[in-house]
């Protein structure tokens, strides 16, 4: 069964280059890099082999050579629409580099566009994500992987902290403390604290047994899944 596989990379890790480039209205700025890795375990424990890699590449260049226009956001959201009022850019290029997917993408004089402008030109590092489908076995390995297209999302302040999904991970996790540092992990990240707050949600309030357990229960996992409350509001 196919699902959405979102993949950051941060500023470094994707080799980021800003350029800029004389256009028609004025100057025009790219940026480049690396889009998607191949061959290596990433941080949501998947890995996409190059041949997958190679034909998803493959088949978003014949996009772009046949004039089609394939745009991305400032930030991704959680499926593969892309909402035209979140457009920052479009993408120019897509290649393939070894064993990873590089590319170029355009910035628009668009609202989310200019704010992604004015973050580069102040020296924000910015990262990338892509966004696309496949399926992932239990290995984590992918097989019939399609790029929808590529996002540029704010420097991740910890990347290891997005798992996929947070409640596997907390329902992985064996000690309270393990509980702890995810909760501190995320403190300043918005997009991992939203996450992190409907898994919370998920496994503290799934059923009745649960909640009463855990409100009347001495198991020092309450105070935890308390903090982590306080931590995500």
């Amino acid at each position: 069964m196919h699902r959405t596989l979102n993949e950051t990379l941060s500023y470094e890790q994707a080799g980021i280059l800003i350029e800029s480039r004389e256009g028609p209205t004025g100057k025009d700025l790219y940026m480049g890099g690396v889009f998607i890795q191949g061959d290596v375990k990433n941080q949501n424990q998947r890995v996409y082999p190059v041949n997958e890699i190679g034909k998803a590449v493959k088949s978003l260049r014949e996009k772009l050579n046949g004039g089609y226009s394939i745009l991305g956001e400032a930030d991704h959201p959680e499926d593969l629409t892309v909402n035209l009022d979140r457009v920052s850019h479009m993408i120019t290029e897509m290649d393939m580099q070894g064993t990873d997917g590089v590319g170029k993408l355009k910035i628009l004089p668009t609202p989310m566009g200019n704010i992604v402008k004015t973050l580069l030109e102040s020296g924000a590092k910015l990262g990338v994500s892509s966004r696309g489908s496949g399926n992932v076995d239990d290995g984590g390995r992918v097989s019939e992987f399609e790029i929808v297209t590529v996002d540029i999302v704010a420097q991740p302040s910890a990347p290891n902290a997005y798992p996929d999904p947070i409640y596997e991970q907390v329902q992985r996790y064996k000690s309270c403390k393990s509980l702890m540092d995810l909760g501190e992990a995320v403190r300043t990240d918005r997009r991992a604290q939203k996450h992190l707050q409907k898994e919370v949600v998920k496994f503290t309030d799934k059923d009745p047994e649960r909640i009463f357990k855990y409100r009347g229960s001495l198991d020092p996992c309450t105070e935890i899944v308390k903090k982590l409350k306080e931590l995500i509001k």
